[in-house]
């Protein structure tokens, strides 16, 4: 039977390569509900969710990655969040009609950043930054990996209306007596994965379709689920860094401040004795949501 959301490694024990299989359901069909995605942009968007799914997996890392692809074509934005927590996250921007054309197309000349955010205090952000290139979205990962990681990688994503996933493998540095051709069996390999299978079957049954012939480790599956970390507090800190002037323009212009999260539809509102509370010391903004 298929496993959903949830993600599952594998090792090849007599040579250099490691992997992840993803399969996200519930956790996709929950950003679906908060926007009504066309289907060429929704299938793009499934597939770099997966994507950052297989991604934060690879690394040793307390905090969150986002994946954006910014483009100048009707595609504007998609932009996922990804934490070690196992939580996901993803919207998007797009203008216009989305009927025509393919990948290259709908997003234009663009670029890929990949950003981590530390839970920890003590350790710097990183970003990296390449300009948008392949024919779709695994493509543009694998150029991203190539440039800026400098690691051999491979990745197969498919989604629909249903169901995201992926299946990702990863070269590491070569083992003393390691098999010298597995990274090109393993590659040339997954390379066959079909769509229909990736979202059809489950981990291990791919597994076994694709490695049968190999000695591999499968690690028991880790569950993942779409969570949002808005929060009236990040709200209130967010028009704090707007500063007051810009704060009280908006409230002298509206009477209001008004806000909603482009995650999860979530809707914070801030009246003038809200705004007033934000630069009185000692205060702590309650987490409650006002319609």
């Amino acid at each position: 039977m298929m496993t959903t959301d949830c993600l599952t490694r594998f090792m090849f024990e007599q040579a250099a390569v490691r992997g992840e299989i993803v399969s996200l359901d519930k956790t996709w069909q929950e950003v679906l509900k908060h926007a009504d995605y066309p289907p060429a942009l929704q299938n793009l968007l499934g597939e770099f969710m997966a994507a950052a799914a297989l991604l934060i997996a690879t690394l040793k890392f307390e905090g969150s990655m986002i994946l954006q692809m910014q483009g100048e074509g009707a595609i504007q934005l998609l932009v996922v969040e990804a934490t070690s927590a196992h939580t996901l996250r993803a919207t998007a921007k797009w203008t216009g009609d989305l009927t025509h054309g393919n990948f290259a197309d709908l997003l234009g000349e663009g670029r890929l950043l990949i950003t981590l955010d530390p839970e920890s205090s003590d350790k710097q952000a990183y970003q990296g930054i390449v300009p948008l290139q392949g024919d779709n979205v695994a493509a543009a990962l694998m150029h991203y990996m190539a440039q800026s990681e400098q690691i051999d990688t491979h990745i197969v994503l498919a989604a629909d209306d249903e169901c995201a996933a992926g299946i990702l493998i990863q070269k590491l540095p070569d083992l003393p007596d390691a098999d010298p051709d597995a990274w090109n069996r393993a590659s040339h390999l997954v390379a066959t994965v079909k769509p229909d299978e990736l979202l059809e079957l489950s981990a291990h049954m791919i597994l076994q379709r694709l490695f049968h012939e190999e000695d591999i480790r499968v690690y028991e599956a880790e569950a993942l689920q779409f969570d949002c970390t808005c929060s009236r507090t990040r709200v209130a800190d967010m028009l704090k860094m707007l500063g007051r002037e810009e704060v009280e323009s908006v409230l002298e212009e509206q009477g209001k401040i008004e806000v909603q999260c482009e995650f999860c539809n979530r809707h914070y509102r801030f009246d003038p004795i809200d705004a007033a509370q934000l630069w009185l010391p000692h205060v702590v903004t309650t987490d409650v949501t006002r319609h």
